[in-house]
């Protein structure tokens, strides 16, 4: 196969991410992930008491041709009657409220309840499209007054498509092309587990568990296939002082046939209003990040990764930004109490 009409640049860089796609790295990266772990493990579906929505868009190599763009929503809410006196299907909640700060120290479990979700994901890089769409459930349960255990399940759809009018090619029947005429929807699984209490958490979770073909074509050989994700999170709450939280966190990403990856972080809110942060992914990038919990029903992220890899070199860097919003919140909580 043959493009023409392309810079140097973006011409490796296009057959460098048909390769990842094809056989390594076929999710996209989060640098904000702390601020949605939903994203990556289903069990997290329903942990608030209060419909969680979010919509996140990440620009990745700003200023590099062809580079990735991802743009996601997320919606999840608790299911039970006895969580918290009421799930997050229940107006009122005039008594005190239990997921204020002094319910950190206060802490009791979670009373067993259930969690439904659903969340949608597009991600574009040069001709490369995928689009996913999944259902999650999850079951929560209290081990003890102190510990929480959920398990998580997503099933959903995805597409993988190549767009034929962004290459110009040497053969008109060239078969990557031809591929791209035959794309289809494939079946997704992703199964997860979460461990949390008043000040610590720890997840598991597999994703793309379905391998399937991303483009039927006799002319891709048979690493053009999905790949399963792994992840392993984990972060702790400090309570430095009245009015201050830090929580540093881990996160270890496994993708066949592709190295491990490490992301390690640290978050310090003030006020459960303003919260900043730091974060360094192994051999990508430095990363900023801070929000505001601007109101009971609103909150916002913004990070910038620096990019420490070759493409910083061509690149000025990758945004993200995150917009939450709180529905039916009915103790009124400024930010997340019980995934923070």
């Amino acid at each position: 196969m043959e493009i023409s009409h392309l810079k140097p640049v973006f011409f490796f860089f296009f057959f460098g991410l048909f390769s990842l796609i094809a056989s390594a790295q076929q999710k996209p990266v989060f640098t904000q992930y702390i601020f949605n772990n939903y994203l990556i493990n289903p069990a997290i579906s329903g942990i608030e008491n209060y419909v969680d929505f979010k919509a996140g868009h990440r620009n990745q190599w700003t200023g590099l041709e062809g580079a990735p763009v991802t743009n996601y929503f997320s919606i999840h809410a608790p299911f039970g009657n006895g969580f918290l006196s009421g799930d997050a299907t229940s107006f009122g909640g005039q008594d005190d409220n239990p997921m204020s700060r002094s319910f950190t120290r206060n802490y009791m479990a979670a009373e067993p309840h259930h969690g439904l979700g659903i969340y949608g994901l597009s991600d574009k890089t040069g001709p490369i499209n995928r689009l996913d769409l999944n259902a999650t459930y999850a079951y929560h349960l209290g081990l003890s007054n102190k510990l929480n255990l959920a398990v998580g399940v997503a099933v959903g759809v995805s597409q993988t498509s190549l767009n034929a009018e962004k290459v110009t090619l040497a053969e008109k029947t060239d078969p990557a092309v031809a591929a791209s005429q035959n794309e289809k929807i494939r079946p997704d699984l992703s199964l997860g587990v979460w461990v949390y209490g008043p000040t610590y958490f720890f997840g598991l979770s597999a994703q793309q568990l379905v391998r399937q073909t991303i483009f039927a074509s006799d002319g891709l050989n048979s690493s053009s296939q999905t790949v399963p994700h792994f992840y392993f999170t984990t972060g702790f709450k400090i309570i430095a002082a009245e009015s201050i939280g830090i929580i540093p966190s881990l996160m270890v990403r496994k993708v066949s046939q592709s190295p491990t990856t490490v992301d390690v972080n640290i978050k310090t809110a003030f006020r459960d209003k303003l919260w900043i942060g730091a974060s360094y992914r192994s051999k990508d990038a430095f990363c900023a990040l801070a929000g505001f919990n601007i109101s009971q029903l609103l909150n916002v992220g913004y990070s910038y990764d620096f990019t420490t890899s070759n493409l910083g070199d061509v690149s000025t860097g990758t945004h993200e930004i995150v917009l939450g919003i709180l529905l039916n919140n009915r103790y009124r909580v400024t930010c997340p109490q019980r995934s923070w």
